[in-house]
């Protein structure tokens, strides 16, 4: 295995069937890609699309090689935007891949260090060497799943806790967060659909079963984001319900003081009036009045509790 070789000897490396070129260009300027196009005569258009962020992952065929497009998923609680990716590009040709990515990758770096090791990697082709790049971007997935579901779980605790105004706010994250992340792995799912029938690109037999892993693992990402949309959803009805309920609890406590002070205030509004009122300049009018008030307020209080209002 070598390192850093000239670019100018690629015909001679490439000559030899059984060997595999990997270059990885980080940080690609134009003059970089240029350099890369009149060595391997590769499509403008795939150039560009390395040179611009591509919203959704994808694999497009051409003569001698195809191009790819994946993205790795960054996950900040703490920022606005709590999903953020970072686009990797790939040339697959038949004994070269040549991976091109502007941000840091730990997928990528993981496979470097272990090629440094070990030349197994290098040694069952690209689509191997693709396989583990791709498995590594797609493990990094899972941590950020499980975060999700970790806040899923406190957010159902909470709204029966404390169903406060900021449980609104969590939920509409997380709803954001499990969206714009299912937009990031659904189209790369379309990528590898076809492994066990049709390939949309060349894998050897040997390697077969290992995309076959990646596919169901990625299903299996698809089904838990499917689920979280589901539980996120379900958490917000019952906040909503459990709202509704308090909100009703408080009407029917103000309807029933309403209703209750609708008498009174009829009463007192009568006996209010600048007119003669029998028994007016008796002692005992106020108290009389005020008794009978009582035993009013007693009698709807009864009443309310037989008809199981209150």
């Amino acid at each position: 295995m070598y390192y850093d070789i000239d670019l100018r000897k690629k015909d001679e490396i490439l000559a030899d069937s059984k060997n595999l070129l990997w270059i990885d260009i980080y940080d690609a300027t134009s003059e970089d890609l240029t350099v890369l196009s009149r060595a391997f005569n590769f499509h403008p258009l795939a150039l560009e699309d390395c040179l611009q962020e591509s919203p959704r992952a994808k694999v497009d065929r051409y003569d001698d090689y195809f191009f790819f497009v994946f993205h790795a998923v960054r996950y900040n609680e703490e920022s606005e935007e709590e999903i953020s990716t970072a686009e990797l590009d790939i040339f697959l040709g038949s004994n070269y891949l040549i991976t091109i990515h502007n941000s840091p990758l730990s997928s990528v770096a993981r496979v470097v260090k272990q090629c440094w090791y070990t030349t197994k990697l290098m040694q069952r082709g690209p689509d191997y060497l693709l396989y583990h790049i791709v498995d590594g971007i797609i493990d990094e997935y899972f941590p950020i799943l499980e975060r999700i579901g970790i806040r899923i779980d406190e957010l159902e605790d909470e709204i029966y806790i404390n169903p406060a105004k900021e449980i609104t706010e969590e939920i509409l994250a997380l709803k954001r967060t499990i969206l714009l992340f299912r937009k990031v792995v659904a189209p790369q799912k379309r990528i590898f659909a076809n492994v066990n029938g049709r390939y949309s690109f060349q894998i050897d037999e040997e390697n077969m079963p290992y995309y076959m892993d990646l596919v169901d693992h990625v299903d299996s990402i698809l089904d838990t984001t499917d689920t979280f949309r589901d539980l996120v959803n379900s958490a917000m009805d019952t906040y909503y319900s459990i709202i509704s309920a308090k909100t009703n609890d408080v009407m029917r406590v103000l309807t029933i003081i309403s209703t209750i002070t609708l008498p009174l205030t009829f009463i007192t509004g009568i006996f209010g009036m600048n007119v003669v009122i029998p028994y007016a300049h008796s002692a005992f009018t106020l108290w009389f009045i005020i008794l009978g008030m009582v035993i009013l307020i007693s009698f709807m209080l009864w009443a309310f509790r037989r008809n199981r209002w209150i």
